[in-house]
């Protein structure tokens, strides 16, 4: 925003971007071409089966095992990165180390990285002749094929929304409140648990939250390292797909939508536990 005087001494504010009507079309037209029109297209194909219809696709046997393994390898995969982000996020911040910014621009790598090279990679590393599975499976630790094996698929491509989300609120954290604690006899951990945890706390919620939500959309990197079982290593996209190719649109989208609630359920969660963070910290 910038600022011009008029001849009678008052300031008034001209606004850099056009006028509130233009740029609010602007953003309506693209929220709605983009997302609300391909959601309201996944929402009435779903609806064309029908409410017993709809029921018995999403309840069948193959499509429940395929939401207990998706589900469940969402959750082993953001609970590895809310621990693993957290930790890189802290380490890029608070040390200085050579080889720093090739590190910092390594966490990127699953964003721009083709997912199903991704899962190539992944596969040849965990498979029995490759160079950690060679190692984990004479130890009866078997990752290809299995619900690991999609867990760390999904960690890996999932992992940094919570270090891009934390990192830049480590960064804006003013050193001298942690000198106060410390000063004031607080133990290292005490003025984490105390002090730094607080202020992170909601975008290290929003960076758990995006990753799973990702994590159940995930397609290209679990394919190869899944093996696609049904009933035991088969996710609910590739379910998706595979109806897709029988051109069964209306099953097909039926379990689309499944997923998308839950992942709309777990950031609507998330913005809640946010907001009341907020106003918890406020009265404090």
């Amino acid at each position: 925003m910038s600022h011009s005087v008029k001849h009678d001494g008052s300031i008034v504010a001209r606004h850099v971007l056009p006028g509130f009507g233009l740029t609010m079309g602007a953003t309506l037209l693209y929220l709605a071409v983009l997302i609300l029109l391909p959601l309201a297209a996944l929402l009435l194909k779903s609806a064309e089966v029908g409410p017993e219809r709809f029921w018995q696709i999403v309840t069948s046997p193959r499509a429940l095992a395929s939401f207990q393994i998706t589900l469940g390898a969402a959750a082993l995969a953001t609970a590895f990165n809310a621990l693993y982000g957290l930790l890189m996020a802290w380490i890029l911040v608070r040390y200085d180390f050579p080889g720093r910014r090739i590190v910092d621009a390594l966490i990127d790598i699953p964003f721009a990285l083709p997912t199903a090279v991704a899962g190539i990679a992944l596969t040849a590393l965990y498979a029995k002749n490759g160079w950690f599975g060679a190692v984990l499976e004479p130890a009866g630790i078997k990752v290809v094929y299995t619900i690991i094996g999609v867990a760390i698929a999904m960690a890996f491509t999932s992992a940094p929304f919570v270090i891009r989300t934390v990192q830049p609120v480590l960064e804006d954290i003013q050193p001298d409140v942690e000198e106060s604690a410390r000063t004031l006899g607080a133990y290292p951990f005490t003025v984490f648990r105390k002090v730094v945890f607080p202020a992170i706390l909601p975008a290290y919620l929003t960076g758990n939250a995006l990753g799973f939500a990702r994590c159940l959309g995930e397609f290209g990197a679990i394919i190869f390292i899944a093996g696609n079982l049904p009933m035991k290593t088969e996710i609910t996209a590739l379910l998706i797909f595979i109806r897709l190719e029988e051109f069964d649109y209306p099953a097909s989208a039926s379990l689309a939508v499944v997923v998308l609630a839950a992942a709309f359920v777990t950031l609507l969660l998330t913005n809640l536990l946010q907001a009341w963070h907020l106003r918890y910290n406020g009265r404090a």
